[in-house]
């Protein structure tokens, strides 16, 4: 596997990391035993997950762990098999995509029941840490004016709409259960699909206020969402299950490094995520400076 090596953090950066004494599980005073093995981390082609990879970078190289880098490797389809072979050691996911893609059939919707599902679908040596309340779920949008013309504001409104309606997003949308399949299986909607390969970023969003396209899949910790003229519609048949953010890991990481992420996961809130985004989508900061800047704030003890 090509791994990606991103420049170390400039020395001086500080970074609370503090662990508790001892557990049931081991010795929780450090990452001295694991430095020989590097753990990699992975993060998707998608802003907020490295935003998150970094921050779980940051917080096992300050607790003396060996950390290497293997970021923006693309989308779901194409890294996974790289989390199954041990290529790469940890992954911030998301629970109900995650779930959809080892369990297609899945009748899991809500959060804890699809975390649980989550658990029992992942192939062996592959552990599922705590997932966190922080959410990042898939919408279908469309925008305001297209709301207010059609009177859409849910899915199923769009069945009633008398124009073409075109759906933008990465190509393996287009056979993915919450693509056209489910659109037309769940909601009876017919859509066109065009590709546009940006995780219904900003190429997505600009594509849908030209009305090259008239739907998109943004997700809701998406900072747009702040402008007002994208609508996100309800979803009564669910079909987009739950979307926490979870941490997948490999048994490299020992417990005190499990104990680190996990109190990542408990930090990190909706709002939070919202705000993390804003910084790199806003702001155009790094995804190093948010991390730091977001663990200084947020100690993990």
């Amino acid at each position: 596997m090509k791994i990606t090596r991103i420049a170390p953090l400039a020395a001086g950066v500080a970074v609370a990391v503090a662990l508790a004494g001892c557990s049931s599980a081991g010795s929780l005073e450090g990452g001295s035993d694991s430095t020989s093995d590097t753990i990699v981390i992975g993060s998707q082609d998608y802003y907020s997950s490295e935003i998150i990879a970094e921050i779980y970078a940051q917080a096992l190289e300050n607790a003396d762990y060996a950390v290497e880098r293997d970021f923006r490797i693309g989308q779901r389809e194409v890294y996974v098999s790289e989390i199954e072979d041990g290529s790469i050691d940890l992954f911030p996911e998301y629970t109900g995509p995650l779930l959809s893609y080892w369990e297609p059939d899945t009748a899991a919707r809500k959060s804890d029941a699809v975390y649980d599902a989550l658990v029992a679908a992942a192939p062996e040596r592959l552990n599922v840490l705590d997932q966190s309340s922080a959410t990042d779920q898939n919408s279908y949008v469309v925008t305001r004016e297209f709301s207010e013309k059609y009177s859409v504001t849910s899915i199923g409104d769009l069945a009633t709409v008398p124009v073409p309606i075109t759906l933008g997003g990465n190509s393996e949308g287009e056979t993915r259960p919450d693509g056209p399949i489910g659109l037309k299986s769940e909601y009876g909607v017919t859509v066109a699909f065009t590709p546009i390969e940006d995780g219904g970023g900003p190429l997505t969003q600009k594509a849908l206020r030209d009305d090259s396209i008239q739907l998109a899949i943004i997700y809701t910790a998406d900072p747009a969402f702040g402008s007002g003229d994208l609508v996100p519609l309800a979803d009564p048949e669910g079909l987009f299950l739950a979307s926490n953010v979870v941490p997948i890991a490999s048994d490299k990481l020992d417990a005190a490094a499990v104990k680190i992420v996990n109190a990542i996961s408990a930090a990190l809130t909706p709002e939070g995520l919202v705000a993390l985004n804003a910084q790199s989508v806003d702001d155009q900061s790094p995804a190093a400076t948010i991390a730091t800047e977001w663990l200084e704030a947020n100690p993990v003890d």
